[in-house]
């Protein structure tokens, strides 16, 4: 780019070259400073038949310019600029910017944004209590038989937390029961105490650790493919085409999705708790020289059905917190991919999170009671 100045007062700006992003591009402040400088500028034109190639790099410095000129009260003459450019700046400069379109980074005072928080927070509330009734009231037109929601919607959401997650369940638990009796025989063969291995992977297995391993591989498994789906038909406006024709969403999705998840985790968690059994089985024989017969005679003595019930109480409990976690969070998705991703997110971790604060009231609840 040069410049030159006719006798006129006009000042021709020459372009040449290829303008395009891959190479240093000349600067509109050059420009500027030839208009500031101490001959009078009344016009500026430009000359582009030394242009060889040109994009939007171009355009983006000649609407500089010619808002620069604007200001400083300069005429601007364009007929020395190719066709395709003059019409792209007539484009441009046909709706002008509207005032305020442009959102502007403001930096909130540190109450503004503790209250925003404090009203998130207390809005979440509140819908999570919404959704705890409307629950409620799905359940109590079940038993009344009013609900409306496909059996077959049952059975195959069963089969799906149940069956199909057998596998997982499996190696899991059998993993867990394992690593208990590892650890505690390394302690426990000091004292020459390596028959009560069997003791402590029995009474933990049966009383706590199977349900809380099977409740957090559900919350990862099925919550999450919970709040997937339902977020996904909320993407999709399945759920309000469901609204408007009269059908009850958490009747139609939540309920079923409860129902099967609430059956079937005690289940697992039984299963559950035997692998883990036999996991500590497996230690005792190889590695501790116990017979089968010994730690099967170990186990039973330090089992009881109070563990066994409070172990699947838990699993119970778990089980509805982890469906509701799923469906909640899929209810509440918004209408954007990325929406459903942080739906399902937030569905694991508000499994996590409930999953551990219920087994500490539950494990308190039963020292106070002497359970």
């Amino acid at each position: 780019m040069s410049f030159s100045r006719p006798a006129d007062g006009t000042l021709l700006v020459h372009l040449a070259g290829n303008w395009n992003l891959e190479k240093a591009l000349p600067s509109p402040e050059d420009v500027r400073k030839e208009l500031e400088s101490g001959t009078k500028v009344a016009r500026v034109a430009f000359d582009a038949e030394g242009l060889a190639g040109w994009e939007s790099s171009l355009l983006t410095f000649l609407l500089t310019v010619i808002d620069s000129c604007r200001q400083a009260g300069v005429q601007v003459d364009r007929q020395g600029l190719p066709e395709g450019v003059n019409r792209l700046i007539d484009l441009a400069m046909a709706v002008p910017e509207r005032a305020g379109a442009r959102k502007e980074a403001v930096r909130m005072p540190v109450l503004a944004r503790i209250g925003d928080r404090s009203v998130k927070v207390w809005t979440g509330v509140t819908d999570t209590l919404s959704f705890l009734g409307e629950i409620t009231a799905a359940f109590v037109r079940m038993f009344g038989g009013k609900s409306r929601f496909r059996w077959s919607e049952l059975w195959l959401t069963i089969q799906e937390v149940g069956a199909q997650a057998l596998p997982i369940v499996s190696l899991i638990n059998f993993l867990v029961g394992l690593i208990l009796a590892f650890m505690g025989s390394i302690q426990l063969k000091m004292f020459g105490a390596q028959i009560y291995v069997a003791d402590l992977v029995a009474i933990a297995m049966v009383r706590a650790m199977a349900a809380i391993m099977t409740g957090i591989i559900m919350a990862g498994r099925t919550g999450a493919s919970f709040a997937a789906r339902i977020g996904t038909m909320q993407v999709n406006e399945e759920i309000d085409a469901l609204k408007t024709t009269g059908i009850s969403p958490i009747d139609f999705l939540v309920l079923p999705r409860v129902l099967a998840l609430s059956l079937m985790m005690p289940m697992l968690t039984l299963y559950g708790m035997f692998l883990g059994v036999i996991g500590g089985l497996v230690v005792g024989v190889t590695m501790l020289d116990l017979s089968v017969w010994e730690y099967y005679h170990e186990t039973s003595g330090a089992v009881s059905l109070t563990s066994l019930w409070i172990g699947l109480f838990q699993s119970l409990v778990f089980g509805v917190l982890v469906a509701l976690a799923g469906c909640l969070r899929g209810m509440q998705c918004g209408r954007s991919a990325s929406a459903v991703g942080a739906a399902t997110t937030s569905a694991v971790v508000t499994s996590i999170v409930s999953i551990i604060l219920a087994t500490a009231v539950i494990m308190v609840g039963c020292q106070v009671l002497g359970i």
